[in-house]
């Protein structure tokens, strides 16, 4: 297959990117899912890498994940994909398990982390849970309520209403 290069690609939208990663991340480590992380490399080439959140974001975007952690991703990227709820048991930074159910919104990766983007239904809010935290994921048959991807991002600041 010949290379082809398009002079005026567009740069890739946060929910592009989210969709690429989570698909990578279950993918396992086989020959297909290497050629698809070098295929992602690619796709970033214009990002200046001297900044050190985004090198080592890159870094864990193109990784394997472990095949517990992955086999987790594919319960959460079918729900995604299915508009399901997930029922995450979750341990926090406290060392404190909680079980909850979220609508999936979105993955992603920030510096060393995977994390799920939902509304959580116990807190009634967004909140971002790290994939090393999850002890498991369990597919549910309840709806999730739709969520736009692009307004979920737990990195940013929130504005505050006056």
């Amino acid at each position: 297959m010949a290379n082809v290069v398009k002079p005026n690609a567009h740069t890739l939208t946060t929910a592009e990117i989210a969709a690429l990663a989570l698909s990578l991340a279950h993918m396992g480590s086989g020959p297909q899912a290497l050629t698809a992380r070098q295929g992602l490399r690619h796709a970033f080439e214009h990002l200046q890498l001297d900044d050190h959140v985004v090198a080592t974001t890159l870094a864990t975007l193109t990784t394997p994940l472990t095949a517990e952690a992955a086999s987790r991703a594919r319960v959460v990227a079918d729900a995604i994909t299915g508009q399901l709820v997930v029922r995450l048991h979750y341990r926090d930074a406290a060392d404190r398990v909680t079980v909850r159910e979220v609508d999936p919104v979105t993955c992603l990766v920030h510096r060393d982390h995977w994390y799920l983007v939902g509304m959580c239904r116990l807190r009634h809010g967004i909140r971002a849970f790290r994939f090393d935290r999850l002890i498991a994921v369990e597919p549910t048959t309840t709806p999730a309520r739709p969520h736009v991807a692009e307004r979920f991002l737990p990195f940013q600041r929130r504005r505050r209403a006056a």
